[in-house]
């Protein structure tokens, strides 16, 4: 939010540390170091200033003329992911930097036990993996995805997507409540006492209300009592501060938690029912049914995020200040790869797949885009394909990058290996092509070659230049 405190910047030959010599500075309409001086005796030209902004001009900030520029940016920057897990494990499980609280060592102990697995193992936990990484997974929302691409009716899509935000914000109760709390803890505590203990006494209420399941008694403690009294401590005090900006977090938290009640959900879901078109695909399907469909994909999900929410609870321990300043910035490298690989901006499906298997560590990331375009020459329109990317870091052997592209039954797989690999090429590519072949897919391509650098996302994946012709958001 604008800083209303400090409303000024100091003004050239207006400083009070100047003498007063310096302080007529003349400007004239001349004077190049400055852009569009008025002139009253003539129409001034347009401002030399273009709203771009390159990276060397940017000096590594955030960029004024672009979010999405500004995503770029930050993803050309960003830290290698399989290079920062493998700072934060051994083979063993034990911590490779040292100073972890043993809070943080806890944590990553047990995601360490949970990725020692063999082959039939690593297919049921990249299929997780898979599941997990879309919270509209199932036949409900496979039905209603197919029901969108098929409406002609801006008003069935509507309702659909009205349904899908019920249900965001119906699946992150947990999250929402987490972050209720937080921020009214935080508000009292950048509050006076004679506010901040009225505040915390209501906090301790929606606790309760939490831990009894009453979320409509929580909606009404926020709305009729929490708001009323940080209405009155702000235009008593006139705290334009931290406890204001919290507020206007907790606006949002609260929203998305009364949208994601279960009469909303079902209001929602009931809407949909009214179209004839979706009347038959959606059967007989009550709201106590659909209740129970829902939470029975949650549970399923709750399963197969249990790493991730060992390396999160790690990671967020360590932020909180446990640990020494490099694990902290470990783990703030971690964080910071997973927000830029997961978002609004990427058009490209991401996991992580760490393992441990025949003794050795494994970390990788694999980005899939099912949707890519591959040119022909000659061709105007490529051809559809769906193309892979795996990083994986094997312990003791080094950085492999492998790009499988597939059309139907072809495959065409890229392999940069390290060196130490790459005199054992042409064993590779042969037990690669036989591989496919076992599997009923035509090897149309096999490269196997020893790497000169990383591949990057954008050479692989230059879909991702495309938002900046359909997204353009000025900050």
């Amino acid at each position: 939010m604008p800083d209303l405190l400090g409303v000024t910047n100091p003004i050239p030959g207006h400083d009070n540390t100047n003498s007063i010599t310096n302080r007529n500075i003349p400007i004239s309409p001349n004077n190049t170091q400055v852009q569009n001086i008025p002139d009253p005796s003539r129409v001034t030209g347009a401002d030399n200033r273009t709203e771009q902004q390159d990276a060397s001009q940017a000096g590594g900030q955030v960029r004024y003329d672009s979010n999405f520029q500004t995503f770029i940016q930050q993803l050309r920057q960003t830290q290698d992911l399989t290079g920062t897990l493998s700072r934060l494990m051994l083979r063993e499980g034990t911590s490779v930097v040292s100073g972890m609280s043993e809070g943080i060592a806890d944590e990553m102990s047990q995601a360490m036990e949970m990725l020692k697995m063999d082959e039939g193992q690593l297919l049921q936990f990249l299929s997780a993996q898979m599941k997990a990484g879309t919270r509209f997974g199932g036949a409900l929302f496979a039905l209603l995805r197919n029901a969108y691409a098929r409406a002609d009716a801006d008003g069935v899509r509507l309702d659909i997507l009205n349904f899908l935000k019920s249900y965001s914000d119906y699946s992150s109760t947990g999250h929402l409540e987490g972050n209720l709390l937080r921020n009214l803890a935080n508000m009292a505590n950048a509050m006076p006492a004679s506010w901040g203990d009225q505040l915390r006494q209501l906090l301790a209420q929606l606790e309760n209300g939490i831990a009894a399941g009453d979320r409509q008694g929580n909606i009404n403690l926020l709305q009729q009592q929490v708001f009323p009294l940080m209405s009155s401590y702000v235009s008593q005090t006139h705290d334009l501060g931290t406890p204001r900006e919290l507020l206007s977090l907790l606006a949002l938290d609260l929203a998305r938690y009364e949208n994601g009640s279960e009469d909303k959900l079902q209001e929602a879901f009931h809407q949909l029912t009214g179209y004839g078109t979706l009347k038959g695909m959606l059967g007989n399907i009550d709201g106590p049914a659909l209740l129970k469909l829902l939470q029975s994909g949650q549970a399923k999900m709750s399963s197969a995020t249990q790493f991730a929410d060992h390396l999160a609870a790690a990671a967020a321990r360590a932020l909180r200040g446990e640990g020494s300043a490099e694990v902290q910035e470990v783990f703030r490298n971690l964080v910071s790869s997973i927000l830029i690989n997961e978002s609004v901006y990427m058009p490209l499906a991401h996991f992580l797949i760490p393992l441990e298997m025949d003794g050795k560590m494994l970390f990788s990331e694999l980005w899939v885009d099912a949707d890519a375009e591959e040119k022909k020459a000659g061709k105007g329109q490529g051809e559809k394909c769906m193309r892979f990317l795996f990083k994986i870091d094997v312990q003791n052997v080094g950085l492999f990058d492998v790009v499988l592209t597939n059309r139907e039954r072809e495959v065409d797989i890229m392999v940069a290996c390290p060196e130490t690999v790459a005199p054992f090429s042409k064993q590779v590519e042969q037990t690669i092509s036989q591989i496919l072949t076992r599997n009923e897919l035509t090897p149309a391509g096999i490269s196997v070659r020893k790497m000169e650098r990383p591949i990057t996302l954008t050479e692989v994946f230059p879909k991702i230049f495309e938002g900046k012709n359909s997204v353009n958001v000025k900050v």
